[in-house]
């Protein structure tokens, strides 16, 4: 994992210089504004620093090979809103808990897994007491090892998989050293699960080009209702022209219900029986932005509607810029969601958004499914509220989640 720090006169200009170094798929790990001190204050401008990440297995661009500049040791004070991702999209709704640094983070986080060791487990303590505790079983190393394993069956209380968690423990025995310090280890770990879950995939529109946009998944995961929240924010918020398509002629009350937002936000709606009629209904929109389409819920393992829907996604022409969702609910059991994924990588390219987070106190199948299928994360809800329950995936605060700590 690499980390760096980038400062600018903006936040906007430092975070340009490390999408610029690291690339996209760093991840902005926190944000602070350092004030000069002293007398030079009065002459020395306040700038912004940024520190952000990227994983080792990503290739970066030939500037990382630049010579790190020395840090800037001046009087700090950190910005309260965090970003979970370079250059992200988000909603004016969005519930990301604001000042709340990644230092202070991971000290409550430390503080909670010490107590749930029932040791005081000071940051003063180094990981291994001595360099002879490397030869020893692990069982056997001193009691501040204990919040080693303590991370680790949080991590398995909160669902995560043990494959998984062992993954990413092995990679953290990697870069671990015999003088490192208990708040140094947590920090590399909150960072590391960050990295995991990567830069959400949203919906961004380009000017004069209509975007298609699909969202297919099992029944009863909430597409129509995340589609009504998704339209609502891009055309009451971002001032887009909307459009719905539906593909869903086997429930009864699926047109009625997307109609009946499509009225809220006065949206028009067309039918979509057959791939056939795809082209001759995009090209009445050809002046609107997105255009969103939901899509029969059916079982992952109903072939035939499954290539009905594939056929349908194929049809949209090469003119228009396509995307599509996989919609999951969080609430699904790990094994479902595995054979899920599988059964629709056949229907095309997706992006995994979750449903349903406030049915459920177990957030590790996110990350599993993230890291079994490598497909990014998008976003996701937690209630019926339109547009209200609705953000870009949150990858600092489900983190935190997984590691035992509160929203």
């Amino acid at each position: 994992m690499i980390i760096k720090k980038f400062q600018g006169n903006s936040e906007t200009e430092a975070i340009t210089k490390a999408r610029d170094e690291l690339g996209k798929d760093a991840v902005v790990m926190n944000v602070k504004t350092i004030k000069p001190r002293g007398i030079m204050k009065l002459f020395k401008p306040v700038v912004v620093e940024v520190t952000a990440a990227l994983e080792e297995n990503i290739p970066a661009p030939a500037t990382m090979q630049e010579e790190k500049k020395p840090e800037v040791k001046e009087e700090s004070t950190t910005k309260t809103m965090p970003r979970p991702a370079i250059n992200p999209e988000a909603f004016k709704n969005d519930k990301t808990p604001g000042g709340k640094a990644l230092e202070e983070n991971i000290e409550k986080l430390q503080e909670l897994l010490q107590k749930q060791m029932g040791t005081d487990g000071g940051s003063s303590k180094s990981l291994r007491e001595d360099d002879a505790l490397d030869t020893k079983p692990r069982k056997e190393r001193s009691s501040h090892l204990q919040f080693v394993k303590m991370i680790y069956t949080t991590l398995v209380d909160n669902e995560v998989d043990e494959k998984y968690v062992n993954q990413v423990m092995n990679e953290m025995d990697n870069v671990m050293r015999s003088d490192m310090q208990i708040d140094t280890v947590l920090s590399n770990l909150y960072q590391k699960l960050i990295l995991k879950f990567g830069k959400p995939n949203q919906i961004e529109l380009e000017e004069g080009k209509t975007k298609v946009v699909f969202f297919v998944g099992p029944t009863g995961v909430g597409k129509t209702t995340t589609i009504a929240k998704l339209a609502s924010y891009f055309k009451i918020e971002k001032k887009k022209s909307v459009a719905f398509f539906t593909t869903d002629t086997y429930r009864i009350a699926a047109t009625d219900q997307l109609k009946t937002y499509a009225d809220i936000i006065d949206a028009p709606l067309s039918v979509i029986y057959a791939a056939e009629d795809m082209e001759s209904e995009l090209s009445k929109l050809v002046d609107y932005d997105l255009v969103l389409v939901d899509t029969a819920g059916y079982s992952h393992k109903n072939m035939d509607q499954q290539m009905e829907i594939k056929k349908i996604i194929d049809s949209v022409p090469e003119e228009y810029d396509k995307q599509v969702y996989l919609v999951l609910s969080a609430t699904t059991k790990y094994a479902d969601l595995c054979s899920i994924v599988d059964a629709y990588k056949s229907v095309a390219e997706y992006s995994l958004l979750f449903t349903k987070l406030d049915e459920t106190s177990g957030f590790g199948n996110m990350l599993n499914v993230r890291m079994y299928c490598g497909a990014p994360l998008s976003y996701t809800t937690n209630g019926q509220n339109v547009p209200d329950d609705l953000e870009v995936f949150n990858s600092q605060r489900i983190v935190k989640l997984l590691l035992g700590g509160n929203a």
